[in-house]
């Protein structure tokens, strides 16, 4: 085989290891699997050097010409530095692909280290057992032994486990590029490593790229550059198992956005079915309330003045204490009509403003009930929309009548923060708590913790709840002051 033919062989078995370096850097970071991801770092690397290392080698076939000096001693460092630092990252890339976790990918790091260690032992030893001018060829006899053949075989194997991850993921034309290509790593490891140039360091003395070429016909160098040429290609394919996955996850990540979606509206449309339904119950309570009530004292109150207007004339000395009492009556009248008034929406919250009107419902409250409210104001307080009133007086409505009914609770605290382009509502209570999970995840369906969780999401704002049994129950709402803007 002439030297031009030498010279494709050589040019083709680089660019085939450095295309697929290049294919690797651009397509490896996709790759989903954290084991594979970090497994084609010293991949890539191996492609780049050890392609860039039979460039080298192409170069010295160049020049290696009659009547040429022989290379300087920096030249062979360096095409010896590239060949063994491609070789170690071959077997750095086979160790991290046959690691099944994190730490034992670290420890596999020790493999390429050893035979680094190895090697460079086995070249101090040599070097007194050979002349000088051997003492590279044996180093790199040495190399190959100890470094490139276990480092392709390892590779191999990699290669192999990664196939049966691929088949388990269902990807079984990728599994077969895998596959390809262990075999083309462990055909370049025994074939194309073990025939070596010819050196006095057994047993390359006889089994080398000569007896090589005698029995065959062929230098070993082609057989080395089919063999990248197929683990290039086989590597390359399988790259694209990374879009397969991409589409794969877009998917699963649509199905289950929609399906979020899906849930999220047979949410609202209960809530909404519950709100018409609490609707209806508030205007049957207020209308029994105004009949009971209301309605009962205005009878009585107009039976009582057709009384009075009777007996004026008949028993006047009565008439005083008769009006004492009507007045009483219509005084307790208006006093349940204003609370009615007041529990449908407190004036206050138009009047006064929202920080005011917590004050009024708290101390309010404390007349009503077995429990201590305290009112905390943080910040200068600034106008707010009436939305955004309206929510964060019904969240802490709703969070105190939870307290009042389910915690036990003896003391409550409520707090109004206006921050820099948020307001904050937290209520929190001494209560026996609960399983947040439970509620809120559907374990069973707390309906008023939901229609917090609307109104902030209707007005751009968070919800959180925080609670555990026995440790009280904190309730916090935060919305931004355009959050009512969306819903003009």
């Amino acid at each position: 085989m002439n030297l031009s033919e030498i010279v494709v062989i050589y040019f083709v078995y680089g660019l085939a290891f450095f295309s697929m370096g290049l294919a690797v850097i651009l397509e490896g970071g996709r790759a989903t699997d954290a084991r594979l991801r970090h497994g084609l770092q010293p991949l890539a690397a191996f492609g780049i050097i050890h392609g860039i290392h039979e460039w080298l080698e192409l170069l010295d076939r160049v020049h290696a010409l009659p009547g040429q000096q022989v290379e300087p001693l920096g030249w062979q460092a360096v095409r010896l530095a590239f060949l063994t630092f491609s070789f170690l990252s071959l077997s750095a890339f086979g160790g991290s692909l046959l690691s099944p976790t994190e730490r034992i990918r670290r420890l596999s790091l020790l493999a390429p280290l050893l035979q680094a260690a190895a090697w460079g032992i086995g070249v101090f030893v040599l070097k007194s057992y050979y002349p000088p001018d051997a003492a590279w060829k044996v180093a790199e006899v040495w190399a190959r032994y100890v470094i490139a053949i276990p480092a392709a075989l390892l590779a191999s194997a990699g290669l192999v486990a990664q196939q049966r991850v691929f088949r388990q993921a269902g990807l079984t034309g990728f599994g077969r590029d895998s596959l390809w290509a262990a075999v083309a790593f462990a055909w370049y490891g025994l074939v194309g490593q073990s025939f070596t140039i010819a050196s006095p360091l057994p047993p390359s003395l006889v089994f080398n790229q000569d007896l090589f070429l005698r029995l065959f016909g062929v230098p070993v160098q082609l057989v080395r550059a089919l063999s990248a040429i197929v683990a290039a290609v086989f590597i390359i394919r399988f790259l694209r198992s990374f879009d397969v996955e991409t589409r794969r996850h877009i998917a699963e990540l649509q199905a289950a956005r929609l399906e979020e979606a899906r849930r999220r509206e047979e949410l609202r449309g209960e809530l909404l079915r519950r709100v018409v339904t609490a609707q209806e119950a508030e205007r049957q309570r207020i209308a029994r309330e105004l009949h009971d009530a209301t309605g009962q004292a205005l009878t009585a109150l107009g039976l009582g003045l057709r009384g009075v207007a009777s007996s004026f004339r008949s028993d006047s000395d009565q008439t005083p204490q008769r009006l004492r009492q009507l007045e009483t009556l219509a005084s307790s009248t208006l006093d349940e009509l204003r609370q009615l008034i007041a529990d449908l929406r407190p004036p206050h919250l138009d009047d006064l403003g929202l920080a005011s009107t917590l004050r009024w419902y708290a101390k309010d409250l404390q007349n009503h009930a077995p429990l201590e409210v305290t009112v905390e104001i943080v910040g200068d307080e600034r106008p707010l929309n009436s939305a955004i009133k309206i929510a964060l007086f019904r969240v802490a409505q709703e969070a105190l009548n939870n307290v009042i009914k389910h915690s036990g609770a003896e003391h409550a605290r409520v707090q109004l923060e206006y921050q820099l382009d948020a307001v904050r509502l937290r209520v929190e209570d001494d209560g026996c708590g609960f399983d947040v999970a439970g509620p809120i995840m559907g374990r069973r369906a707390s309906w008023g913790l939901l229609g917090m969780q609307e109104r902030a999401a209707l007005l751009g704002g968070q919800f959180r709840v925080e609670s555990q049994p026995g440790a009280g129950t904190q309730v916090e709402m935060v919305i931004p002051y355009w959050g009512a803007e969306e819903l003009a």
